[in-house]
């Protein structure tokens, strides 16, 4: 979920909270990029809705969720517009050590706030923190958290949303691995196979109990055995030596492609998909760039689609998801990417390509302000939209906030130190 370079607004006049949106720094809707921030600004929106409707829309949301998931569309989108820039971020600078560089700087500051203030927030006595933490050692859940790979390696996140942090650090690690062995722009058969693979598993019925590994030989060595893995192979890819590079990009593609699969907490067959639609995000930039050609993007998505939904069909419904909300939001998921993809070099509204550029804010920061209405004014059992609409007035604002005085510098900071490294 990586941005173009951004600019924040002049703080130096009293503005609305959609012109207050950060612009970009090409004129608003022109930059070749905004379509892409239009789709994060949309899924970020889903995202919010899906959760804050457990609070202030439950009965709406009870009559919703069977028909569609709104929390798969949102992160589905979100892997897809993942899978687009990420390797592209990677090859345009050329260089693991400064990719690393600035995926931290992007992505640990406004993590390390939000976590904070979730822990501050339940000492005083606002907000719980989910259940299942106490079992496990302040040192375990500490490490997993610090490498993003939480929700692979046993131990619960402390805000949920974390869990897609840990898919798409694990997508990192795979990227990073193609690159080291010049396989990069084999996006589409990547995930053409990971689709592949996931629609055998559904068929065959192979189903892995939640958090698979860590059972089997316990989370605090599996966390220990993971997170020195994951520093050996960032410390090795980094390398000035070819050979070290190598070997560390392939021990830490073998890491995601171990951990993924056969430790997450969603089923086997879709932490398959998930990992497949966000190499169907980079097939569709190989082939706008002309490193492949439409037709075979386009194969490899009706490959992927199939297979997904195939899966999902085959699974049946889950204590999580209807099949048929899995794979309506799925589908529609999928059309929303095509359709910004076909329009992306149309005018994008600057409040819309405004919503994207915070949409990691919006990401973060929303379970931490559900937290407080939670612990203050508490769930509702009838629908609200006048709480739901307040609790968007209140958390876009924020998030502009969290941006500017977080996000943009950081991003500033790493950009200086990547011109360094």
């Amino acid at each position: 979920m990586e941005p173009p370079p951004l600019v924040p607004p002049s703080p130096n006049r009293t503005r609305s909270v959609m012109q207050q949106l950060p612009p970009a720094t090409m004129s608003a809707g022109l930059s070749r990029l905004g379509w892409l921030d239009a789709l994060r600004g949309i899924a970020a929106l889903v995202v919010v809705f899906d959760h804050s409707s457990y609070a202030f829309m439950a009965e709406f949301r009870r009559e919703l969720m069977p028909q569609f998931n709104t929390s798969r569309y949102g992160i589905m989108v979100f892997f897809l517009v993942s899978g687009y820039i990420i390797p592209a971020s990677l090859e345009r600078r050329g260089c693991v050590r400064t990719f690393w560089i600035g995926r931290v700087f992007r992505m640990y500051p406004l993590w390390a706030v939000a976590v904070t203030a979730v822990l501050a927030l339940h000492l005083m006595g606002i907000a719980e923190i989910r259940t299942g933490l106490g079992r496990q050692s302040l040192a375990a859940v500490t490490v997993a958290h610090v490498t993003l790979l939480q929700e692979l390696l046993g131990t619960p996140s402390l805000l949920l949303v974390l869990w897609t942090l840990s898919y798409e650090m694990a997508f990192y690690l795979l990227v990073v691995a193609l690159f080291t062995v010049r396989l990069h722009r084999r996006s589409a058969a990547v995930a053409v196979t990971l689709a592949v693979l996931a629609a055998v598993c559904g068929t065959a019925g192979v189903v892995l109990p939640v958090s698979a590994l860590s059972g089997a030989v316990g989370t605090g060595p599996l966390v220990a055995v993971a997170s020195i893995t994951m520093v050996v192979a960032l410390c090795c890819a980094s390398a000035v030596s070819p050979a070290l590079r190598v070997f560390g990009g392939v021990l830490g593609g073998v890491l995601a492609l171990v951990l993924a699969p056969f430790n997450g907490t969603v089923p086997l067959w879709e932490g398959l998909v998930i990992l497949a639609v966000m190499f169907l995000g980079t097939a569709a930039y190989r082939a706008e760039h002309g490193q492949s050609t439409w037709r075979y993007a386009a194969c490899t998505a009706v490959v992927v689609v199939a297979c997904a939904v195939g899966s999902a069909y085959r699974y049946g419904d889950g204590p999580h998801f209807t099949r048929r909300g899995w794979i309506v939001a799925f589908l529609l998921a999928v059309l929303t990417f095509g359709a910004g993809l076909a329009l992306r070099r149309r005018r994008v509204p600057r409040w819309l390509t405004g919503l994207g550029t915070i949409s990691y804010s919006v990401y973060l920061v929303h379970p931490v302000l559900l937290a407080v209405t939670d612990g203050t004014i508490g769930r509702w059992r009838r629908d609200n939209l006048m709480l739901e609409v307040a609790f968007f007035a209140v958390l876009l604002p924020l998030c502009v906030l969290t941006y500017r005085y977080i996000e943009a510098p950081s991003q500033t900071w790493g950009r200086k130190l990547e011109h360094r490294a």
